[in-house]
């Protein structure tokens, strides 16, 4: 028999239960024991929607992230952790969110965008002395739950070479520490096979991005040490986002029992993995997309399954996912209000467990035995073409007539920041939010209102009046020089222009964890992308009315809003990236007709979606940054245009970012140290920046000679003309009593700092 299995599967719960948990153990509102109680019952109802799966991936669920579990698992605490209890829950999140201890702030470790997702994980720290050893309390415990539960489990590590390779090193290359990670690697295979398990999966996506040679000669060590420490445990080398086809050396020479290999990223023939036949005991095809939401196509997949059955025989095969369904959304059963045109094209998580089986089936018992099953998703795969709506004459006839001016701005920078100098009079470092203000009780509770049609458009209207109102006077109070509307009309960036763009529909239950309990609900981009109505301007017109001082438009980018939405497969990336930024270019439009002068485009996804592999990032950088010029560059010179980016390594993309030709554009920087500046520094980034001096994921309130000490910094390395001051992101998810201090010290911070300029 085949074996079927998936290399992950979504943590947060079908409604978000994780969510619900973690917040109210934060706010102390449960203890340990129940935060616990309600973790063992996602991870039992996680297991029990892959129960009919071979092999059941466990210790891949996690409290906050996967990465940090590993900094737990082995023990590499930063120093400024070590005072707090050991292997705890405190240190944990201490470790994700920050701390405050006897009255110091601690900071949080460094988050990152994990490869080219909007899965955020915590970066690890590898000091100049770092020691590694297994602390396997938390993973004992899961393997006892799974054993008593009956379950055909198999443990989910992330892999020594991508825990040192995605982490920060004090030494000169990560790979000093690898030795002694490999022991306590080892103690992990030790245990494991004094405890019987007999498969452990290691996830290694760093290899398929690494340059064949370094990763040779690395990987070739690792697991030949690895190797000689199992008595028992065979190891899965799972690798995935990208294709092994330029390292089949690689795959054939690695001393490991199993590899899985992503068919949907890079297509791996039966000639590519057919001298795996005698090395490995089992080959792993992931040939059911772990990452978009679209039905499998099983005569595809097949395609691929039955040459590998062929040469390889069932018993080495194992259909599963490209890669862990984390960044899916759960069950499309709790779907009621989609499209019945839609709908039966789409698979989420649950339903891609039931395609892997259907598959394994497939090439067990042969392909007669899915007949009536491969029929239904022929017709149901041809009528996604036909869905009403998909093709848009009109979006295809303005794609046809973008010249090249439409990417270019009036006059160059230089110029136009005079002009806008004069027509925005601003203060030297002046002060501004990202966009978004908390979302309290009052407006999800109306939102919920609204949509179940509890309450009226005009009184769901006049609750957001009254919250923009109210964060208005608020920021005018505190004295920030452009203030933000807040945004208080949008449940989610990206959701909320899926909700209003035609070609998109939004789901009710389709959400994807981000980072910690933070969850977002991607659109679904099933047709051709335009504006029908104005989606902005009404709420933040209001908001300039009722100060003198100026509001910023805040829009979200054509390239985000591309990457955070489950996209069409039938066209280009570029095409559909080109329909979005057409769109929003309307709406910036209609924003300057209204009098806004200054517009924020967000672009935090740019550098997430570059690609992972060198010889493809050319073409998208080139495709990308023409999406945000095409938004934005047919704006007058006095209009200042603004980005922001956030949680990302900047130094492959600075050549894009500066061809933007934003006038403004905001960074976080707060939890990477200011490190993330080195390459404006590098550069001589020309354009004015916002590097963030308030990091907004933590509940710690920064004091004003934090702030201002951040400010000092970055004064040393960037012009004082250039800087503005800002937070790192916006401030939905943190509540009013943070904010409000931590504002207020920002702002008394940049006002103590002109004074000493001016002096």
């Amino acid at each position: 028999m085949a074996l079927s299995s998936c290399l992950g599967f979504p943590r947060i719960g079908p409604k978000r239960e994780l969510k619900w948990a973690l917040e109210k153990y934060w706010k102390k509102s449960i203890d340990d024991d129940e935060l616990q109680r309600r973790y063992d019952d996602i991870r039992i109802r996680r297991w029990s929607a892959q129960s009919t799966l071979s092999q059941v991936p466990i210790f891949d669920c996690s409290l906050y992230d996967h990465v940090l579990d590993t900094v737990q698992l082995f023990s590499a605490i930063p120093q400024r952790f070590q005072t707090l209890p050991s292997n705890t829950r405190e240190q944990y999140f201490a470790m994700a969110r920050g701390t405050t201890i006897a009255k110091k702030e601690i900071p949080a470790m460094d988050m990152s965008k994990w490869f080219d997702t909007n899965y955020h994980y915590i970066v690890p720290e590898f000091e100049s002395n770092q020691q590694f050893s297994l602390q396997p309390e938390h993973l004992l415990q899961e393997l006892d739950l799974a054993t008593s539960l009956g379950i055909p489990f198999r443990p989910v590590v992330l892999g020594p070479l991508s825990f040192l390779l995605l982490g920060k090193s004090q030494a000169s290359q990560p790979f000093t520490y690898l030795d002694a990670l490999l022991e306590a690697y080892g103690s992990l295979l030790q245990l494991l096979s004094s405890c019987n398990v007999e498969w452990l999966q290691l996830d290694e996506p760093m290899l398929a991005i690494l340059p064949e040679s370094e990763s040779m000669h690395y990987a070739m060590h690792t697991y030949e040490v690895l190797n000689k420490q199992s008595t028992y445990t065979k190891i899965l080398l799972a690798t995935y986002f990208e294709s092994l086809h330029d390292k089949k050396n690689l795959i054939y020479e690695l001393p490991v029992e199993g590899i899985h290999v992503d068919c949907i990223n890079g297509i791996h023939t039966a000639s590519t993995l057919a001298h795996c036949a005698e090395r490995k005991e089992l080959v792993s095809l992931g040939v059911v997309d772990g990452r978009n939401i679209w039905r499998n196509d099983l005569e595809e997949s097949l395609a691929i399954l039955e040459p590998m059955q062929d040469i390889l025989g069932h018993e080495k095969i194992m259909v599963n996912s490209s890669c862990s369904l984390l960044h899916c959304p759960i069950d499309i059963r709790l779907e009621s209000s989609i499209s019945k045109n839609i709908l039966p094209q789409m698979s989420f998580a649950v339903q891609k467990i039931k395609e892997i089986v259907l598959l394994t089936t497939a090439i067990t018992t042969g392909r007669e035995s899915i007949i009536h099953e491969l029929s239904h998703n022929e017709h149901i795969r041809k009528e996604r073409l036909s869905i009403p709506g998909i093709h848009s004459p009109d979006v295809q006839s303005r794609l046809d007539a973008i010249k090249q001016k439409d990417f270019v701005r009036n006059n160059p920078f230089e110029k136009r920041s005079e002009i806008q100098k004069e027509s925005v009079q601003l203060p030297l470092f002046p002060t501004t939010t990202i966009g978004s203000f908390p979302q309290t009780d009052d407006l999800r509770i109306a939102r919920a209102q609204y949509k179940k049609q509890e309450i009226t458009q005009g009184e769901y209207t006049e609750t957001l009046r009254k919250n923009i109102a109210e964060v208005i006077k608020f920021q005018d109070e505190i004295d920030l020089d452009v203030l933000v509307h807040g945004e208080a009309e949008r449940n989610d960036m990206v959701e909320y222009f899926g909700e209003l763009l035609e070609g998109c529909i939004t789901t009710e239950f389709g959400w994807v964890q981000s980072y910690g309990s933070r969850c977002v609900k991607p659109p679904i981009i099933y047709g051709d992308v335009y504006r029908k109505k104005e989606m902005t301007v009404p709420w933040i017109s209001w908001a300039q009315s009722l100060t003198t001082r100026p509001v910023k438009g805040m829009l979200t980018g054509p390239v985000t809003i591309l990457k955070w939405s489950f996209i069409r497969q039938d066209i280009s990336k570029k095409t559909i990236a080109y329909q979005i930024a057409l769109a929003i270019r309307d709406e910036v439009s209609d924003l300057e007709k209204s009098g806004i002068s200054i517009i924020q485009i967000d672009e935090p996804a740019l550098r997430e979606g570059l690609p992972l592999i060198p010889e493809k990032q050319a073409d998208y950088l080139n495709w990308a940054v023409n999406s945000f010029k095409l938004s934005s560059s047919h704006v007058k010179d006095s209009t200042q245009i603004h980005s922001h980016m956030c949680y990302s390594e900047f130094n492959d993309i600075i050549d894009s970012i500066i061809a933007l030709d934003a006038d403004v554009i905001s960074i976080e920087s707060t939890r990477s140290n200011m490190e993330l500046l080195d390459t404006f520094i590098q550069k001589k980034y020309p354009y004015a920046i916002g590097p963030g001096v308030y990091d907004i994921h933590s509940p710690v309130i920064p004091s004003s000679d934090t702030i201002y000490s951040s400010l000092n910094y970055i004064l040393t390395v960037i012009n004082s003309s250039q800087v503005w001051v800002n937070p790192d992101c916006g401030l939905k998810t943190r509540k009013w009593e943070e904010i409000t201090p931590s504002l207020a010290n920002m702002v008394a911070a940049a006002k103590k700092l002109r004074q000493n300029i001016v002096q």
